[in-house]
């Protein structure tokens, strides 16, 4: 028999996590934590990465085993050993990196590892049919016969959730969901949630971005170092309490920005294209102009060329046509190693594969790029190591990196961390142009917090920056323009006093404006 009725059949009104403790080889990830969520609420997760949450809905979802403590459905202890037995009893999870197979249809997809009425053969009449009536009900539009790689990336989330509905979730957790959506796309799905609990589902809401969590939900509950900080509603919270709790200090998350004072031309790119790494443009005759003084943000859903732009400014990837300048000089097709001596320096969105090399100490990464020029040569080739632990010293101090010492190997840092010594060594150049792409990708909000008010600093000393970031809360709150970036193109170019998200949004979709 095709799963076709789990929808109706599944009901939990409340579940509740009692004393959980998850050990790791030396990490304690959970300590004796509480839970509650109830039917009919969106329920708001918080917390610093680290801070367990990801641990605790794997514990919820059967990922993980408990060490201790107990998962009770409506007063029922009941043990969760598999994502199956997650699913059987109602709970359902919409990962941030989606579990799509895209050879397969939409309703292939739904219809994997469950049962059909015949036999080898799928039910996928059965399963299509019930995939409109759920498509319908809630709003998620998407065509059950069509390729999964043929959707867009909101529409792959739509995919995930009409499998968790199809499958009866009563429960379902949703990890980052707007990690990758427009603002426009984001009002969609939070309509869909809403319409989930009107009919008494219970929804967990895992995100970083305060403004989402504070219109959302009803509760919200922060974890910090493990523990369980509280649980308040969300009638009472502010960004401000939030941040605090997250981190345990005040954060400052809106900068009052002094006007820019915009220097003479320092990067230009004109007509430029380059090839993706699946071997089609991905940059399209991109055309801008920054200035020192200023930082130009660059806004967009992930794949639409951002990776391709910051990698050939940095020298990183060939062009296909078009001129790159600094300084009004053509720097087009040369290596780093020269951009570097040219004022240039980068910070790249994957820090752990293009920044640091895992094996080396906080020193070694330091001086990654320049201990071949002096202070960090002597004799012409000899490195000078006191030169050198002295450097990385200064910057563990001034950069307030944690790390036992500049001989600790950089892959047992911290994410932020990781990414503070990154952005110390970039900016110890004191270049004249920086890319900073994704700088605060999976960066705790008080590591947020420093490398913000590092841009800023650099802006007030006249540096040219390009910030390229997925985020459009860090997008608004620290560019001076807006650049939007569409299927490789740039679509429309913002002041930042005159853009709202709304009109971000649907440039981010697509929409034109007239390059300014």
């Amino acid at each position: 028999m095709a799963v076709s009725s789990l929808a109706e059949q599944q009901r939990i009104d409340q579940l509740q996590m009692r004393g959980i403790v998850k050990q790791f080889p030396g990490v304690l990830a959970v300590d004796h934590v509480d839970f509650e969520v109830r039917a009919g609420e969106i329920h708001a997760l918080l917390g610093e990465n680290g801070a367990g949450k990801s641990t605790l809905m794997k514990i919820l979802y059967g990922l993980y085993h408990a060490d201790e403590g107990a998962v009770l459905i409506d007063g029922v202890d009941t043990a969760i050993r598999s994502p199956y037995a997650a699913i059987q009893r109602g709970v359902g999870m919409v990962h941030q990196h989606f579990m799509l197979v895209p050879s397969l249809t939409v309703a292939e997809n739904v219809a994997l590892g469950l049962k059909s009425s015949r036999g080898w053969r799928l039910d996928l009449d059965v399963v299509s049919k019930r995939l409109n009536e759920l498509s319908e009900r809630y709003n998620l539009k998407v065509d059950p016969n069509v390729p999964v790689w043929q959707l867009a990336v909101g529409e792959q989330q739509r995919v995930e959730i009409l499998r968790a509905l199809y499958k009866g979730a009563a429960l379902l957790i949703l990890d980052e969901p707007t990690a990758v959506l427009t603002p426009q796309e984001v009002d969609e799905l939070f309509q869909v949630l809403e319409q989930m609990t009107a009919d008494g589902r219970a929804i967990i809401f895992i995100s970083h971005k305060l403004h989402e969590v504070l219109r959302i939900s009803q509760r919200i509950t922060v974890l910090r170092d493990g523990r369980r900080v509280d649980t308040i509603p969300t009638s009472g919270a502010t960004k401000a309490t939030l941040a605090e709790m997250m981190v345990g200090r005040p954060v400052v998350l809106e900068y009052e920005q002094q006007p820019s004072n915009r220097g003479g031309e320092r990067l230009h790119l004109n007509d430029v294209s380059a090839l993706s790494n699946r071997g089609e443009l991905g940059l399209k005759e991109v055309s801008l102009t920054i200035y020192g003084g200023e930082i130009v943000g660059v806004a967009g859903v992930s794949g639409n060329g951002q990776t391709e732009l910051a990698q050939v400014i940095a020298g990183l990837r060939p062009t296909k046509g078009g001129t790159i300048a600094i300084d009004g000089k053509d720097v087009t097709g040369k290596p780093p190693s020269q951009l570097q001596l040219l004022g240039l320096s980068y910070i790249p969105e994957e820090r752990m594969e293009d920044g640091v090399i895992k094996e080396f100490t906080c020193a070694e990464n330091f001086v990654l790029q320049d201990h071949g020029r002096k202070p960090y040569v002597s004799a012409g080739f000899l490195l000078n190591l006191r030169a050198i632990t002295d450097a990385c010293r200064d910057a563990i101090r001034q950069y307030e990196i944690k790390t036992p010492g500049t001989e600790t190997p950089i892959k047992s840092l911290s994410g932020g961390n990781i990414q503070k010594l990154v952005m110390a060594r970039e900016l110890s150049r004191h270049p004249q142009v920086l890319i900073a792409a994704q700088p605060t990708r999976g960066v705790d909000i008080g590591a947020s917090e420093y490398i913000h008010q590092r841009l800023l600093d650099e802006r007030r000393q006249g540096t040219a920056i390009l910030l390229i970031s997925e985020d459009l809360d860090e997008i608004m709150a620290l560019s001076d323009r807006i650049a939007v970036m569409y299927e490789g193109r740039i679509v429309g170019i913002v002041p930042r006093a005159q853009a709202t998200v709304r009109q971000i949004g649907a440039m981010m979709a697509g929409a034109e404006l007239e390059v300014s």
